[in-house]
């Protein structure tokens, strides 16, 4: 999660593995909502600064804790299907800050012959059929496995830094909020070989997996980090996606400054849904993040 105007930082994903079991619903019955890190203090004239911080700073230091507000902590090594593995360290520097941290996984969709584990003959949540290995459904399984194993990744973290059980881990895991690192960097089937529309509603169909996924895990809000050239890139904008990511929270990537993130808040980007928060580089060298609030929206 290290997109400049210029270099973005990522990688390609390349592995898949079994879906987990979901939570059961008793686990999420009479949840009462608890107020976001990207909600929270909306009408404060402030302006609410986050960090995200993920493996690229796994054994050094971390943003000082008077400059965030709150922490988006990555929860794979680059790539989907791997694990940041200073996820419980810097977990816990996140618990330190004002507000409630979130989690961010890497995505791509690497298709059947680039990924080391394709789901071939999974059946659910959708087909994927060794007669059809790049059909829709076996792109929508890919991108379910993934958040799974991200989602995983953060519930084992949250349950080795707080001692917890298992359901309390992945109840603190799914509390909060979520984001999907969409970056061109990753791999995607519309960059790696012919850009058609078939290859744009493979990579959507990936990312809605990923949604879906994370939200039967309990998680209430589910948004997306990309920037509009990004976004078109890997999945062909608004005709094919066809409004079906409209109600995502946006993170918009690749400001300048400071007062460029602030102004972007103000920005439509790149789906249909609210910009919630804006990135740009913090003069520490940590990335730093405007919360979007109505001040900043204009």
């Amino acid at each position: 999660m290290q997109y400049r105007p210029i270099i973005v930082v990522a990688a390609i994903s390349s592995a898949t593995i079994g879906i987990p079991a979901a939570p059961a619903a008793s686990e999420n019955a009479g949840r009462a909502p608890i107020p976001s890190a990207i909600a929270a203090r909306s009408t404060s004239n402030a302006v609410i600064v986050g960090r995200d911080v993920s493996f690229p700073q796994c054994g050094g230091s971390m943003p000082r804790e008077r400059g965030a507000a709150f922490g988006v902590l990555g929860t794979n090594n680059g790539t989907s299907f791997t694990r940041n593995p200073c996820l419980v360290t810097e977990l816990a520097w996140a618990k330190r800050l004002a507000l409630p941290p979130a989690f961010y996984a890497n995505t791509g969709n690497p298709g059947p012959r680039r990924a080391k584990h394709w789901p071939l003959g999974q059946t659910a949540p959708k087909v994927c059929a060794a007669s059809d290995p790049n059909s829709l459904g076996c792109s929508y399984d890919y991108g379910w496995n993934a958040a799974w194993a991200s989602y995983t990744a953060a519930t084992d973290a949250a349950q080795r830094l707080h001692g917890v059980d298992r359901v309390n881990a992945r109840y603190r895991a799914a509390n909060v909020d979520w984001w999907l690192d969409i970056e061109t960097m990753n791999s995607w089937q519309p960059i790696d070989g012919p850009a058609t529309t078939a290859a744009y509603r493979r990579d959507v169909a990936t990312i809605a997996g990923e949604v879906d996924a994370l939200r039967i895990a309990g998680v209430a809000r589910v948004g997306i980090y990309s920037t509009p050239q990004q976004w078109s890139q890997i999945t062909g904008g608004s005709k094919v996606t066809q409004g079906r990511f409209s109600d995502a929270p946006q993170w918009l990537a690749g400001y300048a400054s400071h007062a460029a993130a602030v102004a972007g808040c103000a920005h439509p980007g790149f789906t249909r849904g609210p910009v919630r928060m804006t990135q740009y580089l913090g003069a520490d060298g940590f990335d730093a993040n405007i919360v979007c609030t109505e001040r900043n929206l204009g």
